[in-house]
């Protein structure tokens, strides 16, 4: 593929309402960020701010990354979360600018640059396969070979041993790439949350979202396993 943009149209993709569903269903990615759990409330509040601030701007002056992993963020930015019926994609929504922010950000308050090389060095091992297998760089790669490549580490418990570091790469990108996006205008606006909307009458939670909840809990959910829908006032 040659544009970026032109994953956002595929139709095979993801939809945005299903986002949340996938990751809920994969373990890793809680697991790799449970080290910054103390901290994950600041995280957060800096989080939105940095989306704000960056789109407040104007033209953003990027930190950390060049030219070509601008690209490839760009890319794997959009392939995570394309635009669909709900709203525009990733890039749109200035997550690789959020991602530059953050990245740049908690290089400077962790004192160390662990993150900043997990990120680049993710992007490298992208390329690299793909020229190896492509001939050709990730981000120029076409749709269905970026998904050959992505397969390999989107889904932990199918992983091969050797790919595990790739895996967590993926996990902390997709985590950022979400986080960044939802923490937006566009991602907040995309979300069904009616914020502090007065209702005259509360009929408990919908059952559609009760059944998926109690699918969860019969598949090892961990919760408040004795609640029940509310049934109203005897």
């Amino acid at each position: 593929m040659s544009e970026p943009n032109n994953t956002t149209t595929q139709k095979e993709t993801v939809s945005r309402r299903n986002l949340f569903q996938i990751i809920g269903s994969v373990p890793a990615l809680a697991a790799v960020t449970a080290d910054a759990a103390a901290a994950q409330t600041h995280d957060h509040a800096h989080m939105a701010a940095a989306v704000q601030e960056t789109a407040a701007k104007g033209p953003y002056k990027r930190q950390i990354f060049d030219d070509h992993q601008w690209q490839t963020v760009h890319v794997l930015c959009d392939l995570i979360i394309p635009a669909d019926e709900s709203g525009p994609g990733a890039s749109d929504a200035g997550v690789p600018e959020f991602l530059d922010d953050w990245i740049a950000f908690r290089t400077e308050q962790d004192g160390n640059e662990n993150l900043k090389a997990q990120i680049f060095g993710g992007l490298m091992w992208l390329d690299r396969e793909s020229n190896e297998k492509f001939e050709k760089p990730f981000a120029e790669a076409s749709a269905d070979q970026q998904k050959q490549l992505l397969d390999r580490v989107a889904y932990p418990a199918k992983a091969a041993a050797e790919d595990h570091v790739w895996v967590v790469f993926f996990n902390e990108f997709r985590s950022l790439t979400v986080g960044g996006y939802f923490s937006s205008k566009v991602g907040v606006a995309a979300l069904p949350y009616l914020g502090n909307t007065a209702v005259a009458n509360w009929t408990g939670c919908d059952p559609k979202v009760w059944a998926i909840i109690e699918d969860r809990m019969k598949n090892g959910y961990k919760g408040i396993l004795e609640s029940k829908p509310w049934t109203g006032m005897s």
